[in-house]
C-alpha cells in the first residue's frame, strides 16, 4: 500500500501521485512519512521535499512557507512557493 501525496503551491498543483516515502523539512527538522504514519500537522520550512514514488523513482521539489498534513495514508503538502527540481 502506498501513500497518496499531493503537493500544491499558492499558484498550482505541483505534483500528485502515490509514494512509498516522502521526506519534508519542517521547522522542527526533517520528517519522513510512510504508509501507516501517525497523523501530523507541521509547519513547512524552506527546503527540499523528496518523494520516492511507488515504482522507486524519485521526485524532488523545492518548497517553503506552508504546512504538511498527514491523515490516514494521505499526505498533503501546501506551500506558498513550490517547484519541481527533479
Amino acid at each position: 500500500m502506498a501513500l497518496t501525496v499531493t503537493l500544491v503551491s499558492a499558484e498550482a498543483e505541483v505534483w500528485t501521485g502515490e509514494a512509498t516515502l516522502v521526506v519534508a523539512k519542517t521547522v522542527e527538522g526533517e520528517i519522513g512519512f510512510m504508509t501507516g504514519h501517525e497523523p501530523v500537522l507541521a509547519i513547512l520550512a524552506e527546503g527540499q521535499v523528496r518523494i520516492t514514488r511507488a515504482d522507486g523513482t524519485k521526485v524532488i521539489a523545492k518548497a517553503d512557507d506552508g504546512f504538511v498534513s498527514m491523515e490516514g495514508n494521505e499526505l498533503t503538502i501546501v506551500a506558498g512557493h513550490a517547484t519541481l527540481v527533479a
